[in-house]
């Protein structure tokens, strides 16, 4: 497989997983009173409506490139939240944040499935076995709890008021710790192991 056929696949992949990831965040907020994404489109599964040109575009195939297929990294775009509508703000922001990655479990979950009980073709079960992967990974990305990430919208659902609007105002430069850890190799060293219990412990087959 060529480098760019490999990369067209795993972004495929990844984008269903962050399609789904999205959708969800914008489902919780609606079922709890905040009707801004689906206002603005966006409480929808097309994929096409939560691409940003940089993150989910550019950047993923930058890296993935430069990288030589060994690492990829990209986002979605955001789906809009208006807090200020939600029926409880504090409570809410948790559901909310923690509606990506339990969606993108529960896909993964799904999948695992799917190849423990089905015959599937070797190039199905390849996809699925990766997509499986991607939604593991991207929810314990996403659980990380630094500014933007979902885990910081949840610790901040979780912190006292005043602590919770300075932990918000560290969103500015979550992004560059997040690529300062990338680039150490924190996640490697971290997020790994737990990405294989979690897949073992769905009982994945081998």
């Amino acid at each position: 497989m060529s480098l760019l056929t490999s990369f067209a696949v795993s972004f495929g992949l990844l984008l269903i997983a962050m399609t789904v990831h999205e959708f969800a965040h914008g489902l919780v907020a609606f079922k709890l009173g905040d009707s801004t994404a689906s206002l603005s489109g966006r409480l929808t599964l097309n994929p096409l409506a939560h691409i940003d040109p940089f993150w989910t575009l550019l950047l993923p195939f930058v890296l993935f490139m430069s990288s030589s297929g060994h690492f990829v990294f990209g986002a979605a775009k955001p789906v809009p939240v208006n807090y200020q509508a939600l029926k409880n703000p504090k409570k809410d922001i948790v559901w909310i944040g923690l509606a990506g990655p339990l969606a993108n479990f529960l896909l993964a979950f799904i999948l695992v499935q799917v190849l423990k009980f089905f015959l599937l073709p070797a190039a199905v079960s390849y996809l699925c076995f990766n997509l499986m992967m991607i939604n593991v990974i991207l929810a314990v990305f996403n659980l990380i709890p630094i500014p933007p990430l979902d885990g910081s919208k949840v610790l901040m659902g979780i912190l006292p008021a005043q602590l919770s609007e300075q932990y918000a105002a560290f969103e500015r430069y979550g992004f560059i710790v997040l690529f300062i850890f990338i680039w150490l190799g924190v996640f490697d060293r971290v997020l790994w192991p737990l990405v294989t219990l979690i897949i073992r412990m769905m009982g994945a087959p081998a």
